[in-house]
Formats: structure tokens, sequence, C-alpha cells
């Protein structure tokens, strides 16, 4: 390669937006050559690390943008006090190849402290590691957001914003106050992604309290019907507060 060909070659690769290449194509032509590789296999190795990277990048942002809480696994989930769920079933609910890709739905319920969060966090984390774009929110915050938006006329566009995401995490149903505007841009959430993207939802209060959190009673019906039609339900039931269980164990390690 003439001194010309190698000082253009890095310009060419950035005008072409491939940084890894830029960054490693003298390094492993030198690897290539010490290894035999003919011209198809340094090319194939320099796409194989632009790949890679391109994912990692990816991978990385699209965790940040979810704003999972941290440390809230799958792997750090304690599974032991928790009836009817196994880690392999969450492992295959997490692999979301059906469901999201459907827009079906998950709902999990179970009272304060049981580790409905961690687990809804935990899904969500898997999710974005398998290439699913997710946002982790608490749904008193996504409400107030939507409520602002209808009151300057843009819930449409804020509602389709949120279209990027596969799967939205709604933390903590059942905290949303029961006020008209606020029911019912969550009911037109709801509705807006109804068999068309999924969502994670936790809340302590079973369908039959619904009631409590949507004004209208024919809209918490809707709400509802529209949630479980394509949804699994996960019900944890907890011998003890997992939160408790938790903090006991920090305190003794």
């Amino acid at each position: 390669m003439s001194k010309k060909e190698k000082a253009i070659l890095p310009l060419l690769l950035a005008q072409l937006c491939l940084p890894s290449i830029k960054r490693t194509w003298e390094d492993m032509a030198i690897e290539a050559e010490e290894k035999g590789w003919s011209g198809p296999q340094y090319l194939a190795k320099l796409c194989e690390q632009e790949v890679a990277d391109r994912d990692s990048r990816r991978l990385k942002r699209h965790m940040a943008e979810a704003q999972l809480p941290k440390g809230k696994s799958i792997e750090t989930f304690d599974f032991s006090s928790i009836k009817g769920l196994s880690k392999s079933k969450a492992l295959a609910i997490a692999s979301g190849d059906v469901w999201v890709k459907d827009g079906m739905n998950i709902l999990i319920f179970g009272d304060s402290g049981v580790g409905k969060t961690h687990l809804a966090a935990a899904i969500g984390e898997k999710l974005i590691e398998r290439g699913f774009r997710v946002l982790f929110t608490r749904t008193t915050e996504i409400v107030q957001k939507l409520q602002a938006a209808k009151k300057s006329f843009s819930l449409p566009a804020a509602l389709e914003k949120l279209d990027k995401y596969d799967c939205l995490c709604l933390d903590d149903f059942g905290y949303v106050k029961k006020d008209e505007i606020e029911t019912s841009v969550l009911f037109e959430l709801i509705s807006e992604r109804y068999e068309r993207k999924s969502m994670i939802i936790t809340c302590n209060q079973r369908f039959k309290d619904w009631d409590s959190i949507f004004l209208d009673k024919q809209m918490a019906i809707a709400a509802v019907d529209r949630l479980v039609h394509h949804a699994t339900i996960i019900e944890i039931e907890a011998e003890e507060s997992y939160r408790r269980k938790q903090a006991l164990s920090r305190l003794r390690s």
C-alpha cells in the first residue's frame, strides 16, 4: 500500500462511518500477514469486528435509555421465597421472542415488597440484551408526562414517540390517582399499544379493585379487557417481604 493510500484510507473509513475498522485495520493487517489470511478473510475479520462493536454500542445506548433500576437482574433475583415462579420460567419469558413480537403483555401482581419491580426490571434487561428497546418508568411519572402533553394538544405525538419502545415497563400501576384526566391518558396509552406494542405492568391491586384506579367503571373494564386479551399473568406470593428479606441479608453480610 502506498503512503497516499495509507493516508486516505482512514478518511474514507470515517466518511463511511466505520470507526472500528478505522481503529483496527492496521493491526489486523499485520495479523493477517503473519497468519497468511487471504483478502476475503482479512475483510471478513474487519467486518466482524465492526458489527460486534456496533452491537456493543447499541446495547450500551439502549440500556442507558431504558432507565432500569440498578442491580435488579434475574441473576440477583431470589426465587427461593417466591411461589409459582421458577428462574427457568422467568428466563423463558425474558427471551421475548413470541410475546414482544406479537404485542402481548406481562402483568405482575403481588403485595408490596414481594419483588414485582425487581422482576419487571430483570425481564426488561434481558429483553434489551435480546435486541428489543425498553423503557422502564413509574406509572405516575409517565401519566404526568402524557397529561401535560394532552393539555398542550400534543398527546398523539407523545404516544407516537413511545412507539419506538418494543416494551414499556409500567411500575406501580395501582398508585395512579383516581383523576379523570390522569386515568383517561392512561387508558389512551393502553388503547394505543393494544395488539401492537408490549407492556409489563406491576400492580399491587387485582383486577377486581381497578375501579379504585379508573374513575369510570366502564373504562376500567375496557382497560382490563385490552390488557389481558394477550397477556401472561404472574401472581407473586411470598412468605415475607422480598425487600425486608434483602435488607436483613445485607445486614448479616
